[in-house]
């Protein structure tokens, strides 16, 4: 597997007031509300990583599992990984032979990211990603 870049970090979050108190106001990170979900904040403007988000753990289960509760038998997670591929389908494959249990394999998100998610044992929910609006135009 050949990774081409981190596409997004954030915590996983359960209070959003504490959590916009620290990001936006005390931190002053330029996080901008979704146009959809008033609790995913984000922003591609902080170097050094792609996107940067709030993602709050509904929105995490939903797009896990299709539900907006994090399932009770599964570790809950307190942050989110995504890494960039060159190949999405070739990461998915690799992941399964070694074992890894896929939450959700070559899924595709209504804002055009292909994504295969699974948990590390840290605990963090964690992604190979294909995300075409993040890459670089070919020279």
């Amino acid at each position: 597997m050949k990774v081409l870049f981190v596409t997004g970090f954030g915590p996983i979050v359960r209070d959003h007031a504490a959590s916009r108190k620290l990001y936006l106001e005390t931190l002053g990170l330029p996080l901008k509300p979704h146009a959809t979900n008033p609790y995913y904040y984000h922003s591609s403007q902080i170097e050094g990583v792609k996107e940067f988000s709030l993602w709050s753990l509904a929105d995490a289960a939903e797009s896990c599992f299709g539900v907006r509760e994090w399932p009770n038998h599964l570790p809950t997670p307190q942050a989110w990984l995504e890494f960039d591929v060159e190949d999405i389908v070739a990461a998915t494959t690799e992941l399964e032979s070694q074992g890894y249990r896929l939450l959700t394999a070559l899924r595709q998100e209504p804002w055009g990211q292909t994504v295969t998610r699974f948990l590390s044992p840290e605990g963090i929910l964690v992604a190979v990603t294909l995300s075409p609006w993040l890459r670089k135009p070919a020279t």
